[in-house]
């Protein structure tokens, strides 16, 4: 019988390295989740995805991903549920412990994070100049609800999602399902942690979800009245909000920010 060179009731090797990463690779996981949740990708009462989703999003072995979701649940940051409607959910968003797993996650992206931001505020103008030039009436009567949704969310996780409702309609109503595919994307790349809309941190979420409304309610009446150069400069500002989270965070955690 041939010997793998592994004891007795142990997985060789060769498996266990697929399963789990090295522990520089768990803490690299760990600290961008960590930062996902500081930053506001996921806010307290969020669910985060499931581990294959978070694998495919990190880029990780799904034991790499369970291991970090665990040191998490230790940290205090999540809290584990079982049963329907379960998974892991945020318990808090930035305590003094996440600070120092913020600027290393941060500071190794920072020039990769503000290429691809300015991508996302250009063609998030595209796809707005494109919903003021092919929305019909439908698609305004939808818009002019999901900005009253936003407007009437509460703070927090709430209003995040309200604001993700209402993104998703402008692309709709943009009627361009390719233009709108490369728009999810380039969003995907600015995520720490999952395709998720920044919402920065505790104490600036007020006055940032206060501007946004002032935002949306210029945007959504551009793409109605059909002003399309208005739609798409109005979007390009909108979008350098998810940098200025960015900034913000570099901050607190003491790195230079400019």
């Amino acid at each position: 019988m041939a010997h793998n060179g592994s004891p007795a009731g142990e997985a060789p090797t060769g498996v266990l390295q697929q399963q789990l990463d090295t522990p520089s690779r768990v803490d690299e996981v760990t600290d961008r989740l960590i930062t996902a949740i500081a930053i506001g990708e996921y806010l307290p009462g969020a669910r985060l995805p499931g581990e294959r989703d978070l694998a495919a999003y990190l880029g990780a072995g799904r034991m790499t991903v369970r291991a970090a979701l665990a040191r998490l649940v230790e940290r205090g940051l999540l809290e584990t549920r079982r049963g329907r409607g379960g998974g892991s959910f945020v318990r808090q968003q930035w305590p003094d412990s996440s600070t120092e797993a913020v600027g290393r996650t941060l500071a190794g992206r920072l020039d990769e994070l503000r290429v691809h931001c300015d991508a996302v505020c250009r063609l998030q103008g595209a796809v707005c100049r494109a919903a003021a030039e092919a929305r019909t009436d439908r698609d305004i009567a939808v818009l002019r609800q999901r900005l009253d949704d936003y407007r009437n969310a509460p703070t927090g996780l709430a209003a995040q999602q309200a604001d993700s409702r209402l993104h998703l309609a402008i692309s709709e109503a943009a009627h361009n399902d390719v233009l709108a595919q490369v728009l999810n994307d380039l969003r995907a790349r600015v995520s720490i942690g999952a395709p998720a809309h920044l919402w920065g941190e505790p104490a600036t979420m007020r006055a940032t979800e206060a501007r946004a409304l002032r935002e949306h309610e210029l945007i959504v009446a551009a793409i109605a009245d059909g002003r399309a150069d208005d739609a798409d400069a109005l979007a390009r500002a909108h979008g350098t909000i998810d940098f200025g989270h960015i900034m913000t965070a570099m901050r607190r955690a003491g790195l230079p920010a400019d």
